[in-house]
């Protein structure tokens, strides 16, 4: 694999790391199975690209693109909490309808970014664009990893990792489930909208299918990086699934640029699913390993003693 093949799947794991953090708040801390990811990615991609295009500030267009995000979450709690309607079901139903309203954001399907001025423009004459913008691009992920390790550690975080544990003993102690719910899903999303506009503005563009996937990449990091990195702290946890999300891509780059297995670049989901199946049979064959070795072990107590 190049430099450059290596650096762009750095970077694009990065970017993606704002993804996985999103997926983990709502799958892992809250419980809620949130697919709406697949459109509030692409809605931060449609604001931060339009906005930048129109003349706004890139800082100012990629932080409308998070608050865009953000609302994404919201309508998806709206329609769980309030509608009553199945959580996997409002989440699918806000992705359908999040992907006719960033056309209408964009007023087309892709909007071009070349040339326009991002918020990585102003980095990229210290040094080499293909080092400096990974780690522009890494201080933001780790700005916003900080954030979550924070809000998780506090009282406000302990009622919201209550919520996806025990939502009756939440109520029972006075809290609300619903706003707990509401915040999460638009942290969440949120954190997805700011992945997005880092995307297009490392990409050079915003389309409207650039989502399509987005929900497996998020979960894929999550999955792969706590399998590798186990543990029970929270900022272990968020260490885990930046970490994964930057392997996730760097893997799939290895297995479509080195070209051993035959692999080419429409193969990109069937790298994307064997990872993940991966990812998901390796605890549980070590949980089936761990055992067979204790039942030997006591096997061996019981023949010496």
């Amino acid at each position: 694999m190049s430099a450059f093949a290596f650096f762009g799947a750095l970077e694009l794991g990065l970017v993606y790391g704002l993804v996985a953090l999103g997926v983990y708040l709502t799958f892992r801390v809250l419980d809620f199975p949130d697919l709406s990811v697949d459109g509030s990615f692409p809605m931060g991609a449609a604001v931060a690209a339009t906005a930048i295009v129109s003349g706004i500030n890139p800082w100012l267009a990629t932080g409308m693109a998070i608050v865009a995000g953000s609302m994404t979450g919201w309508v998806t709690a709206f329609l769980a909490v309030r509608c009553g309607i199945l959580h996997l079901l409002a989440s699918i139903l806000t992705m359908i309808a999040a992907f006719s309203i960033n056309i209408r954001i964009m007023g087309r399907p892709n909007v071009a970014l070349l040339g326009e001025e991002t918020i990585l423009t102003p980095f990229e004459s210290i040094g080499d664009p293909m080092l400096i913008r990974p780690l522009v691009v890494g201080v933001l992920v780790l700005i916003a990893a900080m954030f979550i390790i924070r809000l998780l550690n506090s009282d406000f975080g302990l009622g919201l990792r209550a919520t996806g544990v025990n939502a009756r003993m939440v109520r029972a102690q006075g809290g609300s489930t619903s706003f707990y719910t509401y915040f999460g899903l638009a942290l969440s999303n949120g954190f997805v909208g700011f992945a997005g506009a880092l995307f297009a503005q490392t990409n050079s563009f915003a389309d409207v299918t650039s989502g399509v996937g987005t929900i497996v990449v998020g979960l894929a990091a999550v999955i792969l990086g706590q399998t590798l990195i186990p543990g029970r702290r929270i900022w272990v946890a968020v260490t885990a699934v930046i970490v994964g999300s930057v392997l996730y891509r760097l893997a799939v780059a290895f297995a479509l640029s080195s070209g051993m297995f035959g692999l080419q670049a429409s193969d990109l989901n069937l790298v994307t699913a064997v990872l993940v199946a991966v990812a998901l049979i390796a605890p549980k064959m070590k949980a089936k390993y761990k055992a067979k070795q204790k039942l030997q072990q006591a096997r061996t107590s019981k023949e010496v003693a």
